[in-house]
């Protein structure tokens, strides 16, 4: 990306998070929490800030008592499709399970407290590099909760033709080169600080990416605090993302505005 697209778009994008309750992380910050230096070490980072995942994870699990890092295990060995994708949503609505050895017995696994939203940690960083061993991804923006990668917005710059179009085809690329990202990630948007498309994971295919509709129109600071809004953010994992089969395939959709009753505005 240029100087100019950081300055006009992803400057702003990260500054307007800030303001609706995201805690900003450095890129080097980021990368020393992930354990990770440069894009071209040959050792792959965290795609999640794992020690405060298994912070949170202990909090919200008081009787969860695995070894550190046996939940991120349990991550990894999910199919990077859309199935490993539907298998971690499961997780992030708290469904998922583990064993209390106490009681011997089997408990809901809490990731994100969706009763008590403050208990959570939301952060939003910069420049999430990632490189697999044959590919190698930098997305522009990407959010946080609880150390869980769930949103990611790719910036272009309005002097582009097409730009928007620019964007979405970098999400279909880094799906394509680099689908360790998109376990976790649930939603995307690209925007040209005018435009903002949004969609779901998985789902690139063009009818299902949507314009986000604002009174302001092509006010990019409208835009991220009302679809960055933390309980709006919270409301897309927990009930506006749809899994649904047909023809013996998997498909991924996001509800609507008109489909949800309306969007939280900040």
């Amino acid at each position: 990306m240029t100087p100019g697209e950081h300055k006009t778009v992803q400057a702003r994008i990260l500054a307007y998070a800030q303001e609706v309750g995201w805690s900003f992380v450095s890129r080097a910050e980021a990368e020393s929490r992930r354990g990770k230096t440069e894009i071209s070490d040959k050792a792959p980072p965290s795609l999640f800030f794992d020690d405060l995942l298994d912070a949170q994870l202990r909090t919200f699990n008081p009787r969860y008592a695995e070894a550190e890092g046996a939940l991120l295990g349990r991550f990894r060995h999910l199919h990077t499709d859309i199935y490993g994708n539907r298998e971690f949503v499961e997780h992030l609505r708290n469904r998922g399970k583990f064993f209390d050895h106490e009681e011997k017995r089997e408990r809901d696994l809490i990731l994100i407290d969706y009763d008590n939203p403050a208990r959570n940690v939301y952060e939003v960083t910069e420049e999430w590099a990632f490189h697999n061993g044959h590919y190698g991804t930098r997305e522009d923006v990407v959010f946080l909760i609880n150390g869980i990668p769930v949103l990611v917005i790719e910036c272009k710059n309005a002097n582009k033709d097409e730009a928007i179009a620019l964007g979405v085809d970098q999400i279909r690329r880094y799906h394509r080169e680099t689908p360790e990202l998109f376990v976790s990630q649930q939603l995307f948007t690209a925007t040209d600080a005018i435009g903002f498309s949004y969609g779901v994971s998985w789902n690139t295919v063009r009818r299902n990416i949507f314009n986000l509709k604002d009174e302001e129109v092509g006010k990019l600071e409208a835009k991220v605090k009302s679809f960055c809004a933390i309980p709006q953010v919270l409301a897309f994992l927990k009930d506006y993302i749809v899994f649904a089969e047909k023809d013996e395939e998997l498909n991924k959709y996001i509800l609507r505005q008109h489909q949800t009753g309306g969007w939280t505005r900040p």
